[in-house]
């Protein structure tokens, strides 16, 4: 996977070219799927973002482009959200960009003023030095200067807060459209239903209800072995970064016990075990609570 990271933009692009468009005639599909994703390489704003999503939704068309006729229908649909996906990661790729960009305007607007302050503030003190016959009148005009560009600064600032709030909210929407994508399709591949979840100040958070668990022990239900692989799927297709698997139970160790039986299952389907960390909690569990699984944002 770390070397399909580090595909070149040329590669990708070649990559597209080749065996997908071959089929075709035999599904429009694979060319429609093709031309989104050969639309994003053509784009040099857009051409060196998202490779491996990319790559991810390449693999899909060709998987497409190459199935049997049983298998079309879920080849598409595949095919279709790992395009999506590519495409939305770009997006939110972008509202980064521009949301950096701001930062950097706003950084060079505060300096630029920052300077002007000073050389006003030596050209006045000059000033009153040469003049000091007209103190009282100077030092009024400088006080009404000073109050206008307070309010000139503090419009500006408020102008760029907002600008910078609004681009935060769309990458905030694209990133959970992103997850939403993500879940969709482990759901489908797994076959299993993802346990509920929200995003809250820890990251994107997934509760396993008081049920997971056999009542008093620390063994998954067969019904909690299932959302756990399709957790798992979950966790390989998007987010990468560190998980903790916190569960409660309120007699001694069974909370720990719960916690690690929970990152097994998710070990035995294919994540990393060196992304976990887990913690047992001497807490009652509740029927809609017995373990989260929080996914650092």
């Amino acid at each position: 996977m770390k070397t399909a990271l580090r595909l070149s933009p040329l590669l990708l692009a070649a990559g597209l070219a080749l065996s997908p468009l071959a089929f075709a005639a035999e599904d429009p599909a694979v060319a429609q799927l093709t031309q989104r994703l050969m639309a994003i390489q053509a784009n040099p704003d857009t051409n060196e973002l998202a490779a491996f999503e990319r790559l991810q939704a390449q693999q899909a068309i060709a998987t497409l482009a190459n199935a049997k006729r049983r298998d079309l229908d879920q080849a598409r649909y595949l095919a279709d959200r790992r395009v999506e996906i590519a495409e939305t990661t770009v997006r939110a790729a972008l509202a980064q960009r521009e949301l950096a960009q701001l930062e950097r305007t706003r950084s060079d607007l505060l300096i630029e003023a920052s300077r002007r302050d000073a050389q006003r503030a030596r050209q006045e003190s000059e000033r009153l030095r040469v003049q000091a016959q007209i103190q009282a009148e100077e030092s009024e005009r400088l006080r009404l200067a000073a109050e206008s560009e307070a309010l000139a600064r503090q419009d500006a600032e408020t102008a760029l807060t907002s600008v910078a709030g609004k681009q935060t909210a769309r990458l905030s929407a694209a990133q959970q459209n992103a997850a939403k994508l993500a879940r969709e399709e482990a759901e489908l591949v797994s076959g299993n239903k993802l346990p509920g979840s929200k995003f809250d100040s820890r990251g994107e958070v997934f509760t396993f209800p008081g049920d997971a668990f056999s009542s008093g022990k620390g063994t998954l239900s067969g019904g909690a072995k299932g959302q756990a692989k399709a957790l798992a799927e979950y966790l390989n297709i998007g987010k990468k970064g560190r998980v903790r698997i916190e569960a409660y139970d309120a007699a001694p160790g069974v909370g720990q016990q719960r916690a690690e039986a929970l990152r097994d299952a998710l070990v035995g389907a294919g994540v990393s075990t060196s992304r976990f960390q887990v913690a047992g909690k001497k807490a009652a569990a509740t029927k809609a609570r017995s373990a989260e699984v929080i996914i650092a944002p």
